[in-house]
This record gives C-alpha cells, sequence and structure tokens, in this order.
C-alpha cells in the first residue's frame, strides 16, 4: 500500500524527470509468457507516446532521487539550485510499478536518476530495480533505464540484460561547450557507456546466431538527447553528430530538446523568453529525413547554411537550394528522387512508383496517395497539372526559388512576418507635442 509519503516524494521526482525527452518509443516486442505480468505488445514506446495501431500509452516517468553531485548549468537537479529533493527506496519505486501496472495506470518505466556518490553507486540501484521487477515481481512489460555517464563496463552489461531499451544523453555537442556549463563533465563518460551497449549488443547477436534461447540485450538499442539552444553550437554542429551516432548498428533515436530558462541567475547561459521550439522541430525533420529519405548531413546544412531554416521544413529548403533537380516527372523519375519532392512522403512515393506501372498518374490520382500538392505541384510534372482555374502551374524554374518562397509559407507565417517588417515608431513622453 502506497503512503502519503511515499506519493509526495513521486510527486516531487516526476516533476524533476519531465526534462528527459530521450524516452518515446521502445521499439521492442516483448510477448505474454506464462509466470509473467504484463507484455510489450507492436513494438510501442511509452510516456504518453502513440502506438503504431494509434493508441495512446504512458510510462511511469520518473527519478530515483533528485540529489545531484554535479552542478551542470542547464539541469534543474543541479547540485546548487533550492529546490525540493526526495529520493525513493529501491523497494519503494518497486512497489510503485507494480501498484500502478496492476491499476493500468501505466504500460512500462522510464528510470533515470541524479549522481550521488558516484555513477557506479547510482547506476547499481538502478540495476537492482530493474533486476527486482524482472525476476522477483515477474514484470515483464517496458523498461527504459538511463545509463549514469561514467559507470562501469559490468554494471552497464547487466543494466542490458533486464531492460528494453537504455540511454546516455550527450546534452551537449561540443566537448568544449560542455566544458563551459558542466565542468564536472566529459564525452568520454558519455561515450564509454555507448560502446559498452553497442558491443553488449552485437555479442549478443552473434551469441543468438548459435543458441536460440539466449536472453536479449537491450533489444530496443539505445538513444540519446542532445539540448538546443542552451550554448552556440550551429545545426550543422548538432546533426553532423546525429548522423555520426546513426551511424553505430545500434543507436536507434537522437532526442533535440529545446532548452528551457530553469537557471536564469547563471550567467554561463543565455536569456531564452521561451524555449526555440521552431529549430527543435526543425531538427526532427532533417533527423528524418536522413533516417528515412536518403539525404545526408552535408545536404541539409552546410558551412553556407549552417542553421536550419525556420520559416519552411527542411526538404523544401533543400528544394529551393537546387532548383536544377526539378521539375521531377511523377511517371518515369526513380524512387529516391520522388522522395526528395516537397510534398511527397515514404507512403506516398511508394504508392506512386507501383501505380504508374498500371497506369499513367496524374494530379488527381496524386491526391489520392495523400502527396501535398500545395507544396508538391512547384516540383513535379506529370502533363496536366493546372490551378483552380486550369491555368498552368508555373514551377520553381519559372518563378525563380526567391520568389516560390513566400507560396508556400502558411497564412500565419506570412501574417507574422508582415508584422515583423512593420515600421514601429517608439515616441517619448517628452518628445510627445502638446496638444489644443
Amino acid at each position: 500500500m502506497l503512503t502519503e509519503n511515499t506519493i509526495e516524494k513521486l510527486r516531487i521526482l516526476a516533476e524533476s524527470a519531465k526534462y528527459d525527452v530521450s524516452c518515446s518509443s521502445s521499439g521492442t516486442v516483448r510477448s505474454g509468457k506464462k509466470g509473467m505480468v504484463g507484455n510489450t505488445v507492436g513494438g510501442v514506446g511509452i510516456c504518453h507516446s502513440f502506438a503504431d495501431d494509434g493508441r495512446c500509452i504512458s510510462l511511469l516517468k520518473v527519478m530515483l532521487t533528485n540529489y545531484c553531485m554535479y552542478d551542470c548549468a542547464y539541469c534543474i537537479n543541479r547540485r546548487s539550485n533550492d529546490i525540493k529533493r526526495a529520493t525513493l527506496s529501491v523497494s519503494e519505486l518497486e512497489e510503485i510499478v507494480m501498484e500502478f501496472y496492476r491499476r493500468n495506470y501505466i504500460e512500462g518505466l522510464f528510470l533515470s536518476s541524479g549522481v550521488v556518490r558516484n555513477p557506479d553507486y547510482t547506476m547499481e540501484r538502478l540495476v537492482a530495480i530493474a533486476r527486482d521487477l524482472r525476476t522477483i515481481h515477474r514484470f515483464n512489460g517496458y523498461i527504459h533505464l538511463k545509463s549514469i555517464p561514467g559507470a562501469s563496463r559490468e554494471l552497464v552489461q547487466e543494466a542490458g540484460r533486464w531492460a528494453d531499451r537504455m540511454s546516455v544523453n550527450i546534452e551537449i555537442p561540443k566537448e568544449e561547450s560542455l566544458k563551459l556549463l558542466a565542468p564536472e563533465k566529459d564525452h568520454k563518460s558519455v561515450f564509454e557507456p555507448m560502446k559498452f551497449i553497442r558491443e553488449g549488443v552485437l555479442e549478443n547477436k552473434e551469441d543468438r546466431k548459435h543458441l536460440k534461447h539466449v536472453p536479449r540485450f537491450v533489444p530496443a538499442g539505445q538513444s540519446t538527447q542532445m539540448i538546443v539552444g542552451a550554448t552556440a553550437e550551429t545545426d550543422q554542429d548538432i546533426l553532423s553528430l546525429s548522423s555520426a551516432l546513426y551511424g553505430t548498428p545500434t543507436m536507434r533515436r537522437v532526442y533535440y530538446s529545446g532548452y528551457v530558462s530553469v537557471n536564469t541567475y547563471d550567467s554561463r547561459l543565455p536569456i531564452l523568453k521561451q524555449p526555440p521550439l521552431v529549430r527543435e522541430n526543425r531538427l526532427y525533420q532533417a533527423d528524418w529525413l536522413m533516417r528515412f529519405y536518403g539525404f545526408s548531413v552535408n545536404e541539409i546544412v552546410d558551412n553556407e547554411h549552417a542553421n536550419l531554416d525556420l520559416d519552411v521544413d527542411p526538404k523544401v529548403s533543400w528544394a529551393l537550394r537546387h532548383p536544377e533537380c526539378f521539375p521531377v516527372d511523377i511517371n518515369k523519375a526513380e524512387y529516391e528522387m520522388i522522395l526528395r519532392v516537397p510534398g511527397i512522403g515514404v507512403k506516398s512515393a511508394t504508392l506512386i512508383v507501383n501505380s504508374r506501372r498500371f497506369n499513367r498518374l496524374t494530379s488527381y490520382h496524386l491526391k489520392k496517395m495523400g502527396v501535398v500538392m500545395k507544396k508538391a505541384k512547384y516540383f513535379i510534372t506529370c502533363g496536366e497539372l493546372t490551378d483552380f482555374y486550369s491555368n498552368k502551374i508555373i514551377g520553381i524554374n519559372e518563378l525563380h526559388p526567391e520568389r516560390l518562397k513566400p507560396l508556400l509559407l502558411s497564412k500565419s507565417q506570412l501574417k507574422k512576418k508582415s508584422q515583423e517588417q512593420q515600421l514601429k515608431l517608439d515616441f517619448n513622453d517628452e518628445d510627445t507635442p502638446n496638444l489644443p
């Protein structure tokens, strides 16, 4: 039975955990087993995310403790902050998970912690919780464990036996910026646990080729998170690191978290009225292009365009910079080139390639396939593209990119840009003439 004291500690620790966004999907299937409690269905993630079939699913996202030996400038739980602190014991957290699961409040656990005493001490407690949930409580649901930077190989390897996914947050892309905001940390302490996880997954994969019933090791791979806007790194710096991480065989997701000004008193941090949410969204779109659309990082950002265009999405931005690649003939072009057309996604591109074998495609067919014609019509040709009044569509090569870009903006974006361009006059009281 959960006491009022335990519930209060849970409230504090859940609030402290909300800034970690690297927990939205599991990507694993853990089927129900006799004698075990729960399952993970359809490779879904939790934490108020959505499954492949549209279901909303929830995760207990909590810290074991928000006490921390580090004083990272960007963290709400930094040592010098005067906030409410709490610590759950191993048995208390296990009881909370099982009680919440039995009541159908949650479908899994995302567990992180502040670092107390030393990384190995903290990691050992996290491992104990995962191990007890699996072996004593027979919990068969989803578990995502944060690996503590600087933890030993042995503890990371044991954690991987019980967790579905593990993550180590990079936080700041460049070492010099990390040293500025978190002098007690370095990238080596982050990349080493990542390496231990990667090696464990690859070794487990080899073992399973010879022994079918070897328990899986971190079956959902690993993820990480980077803070956007706390330091001077460009989008090119951030995406270059993401691209390198995706080049490793076990990195499933890189998450981008717009910096929230939680420690406004620290002069090392920028003063932001609100998190850079548009920039965060553009980074996710660029991340998607690298993972599913065949774009390289150098095509999305380069030395001349080190930051993403906040007005349009990265695919439109690329298309406007490369008018020589258009228009694309929908009925003849390769799949890879069709994917690069703004307004056409992976599903639509696949339908186009499969359907054109049986019939010549027109704009009517493209609309039925889900193509966003408002964007795509300027970059494609299919023989009969016309507007509402049956006038021929003028493409990117006739309009030129600088004239086409305003046509791709939404009404709200155009209104905002218009307001920003208006002349503003600031009159002081002493300059105001006396009126009769």
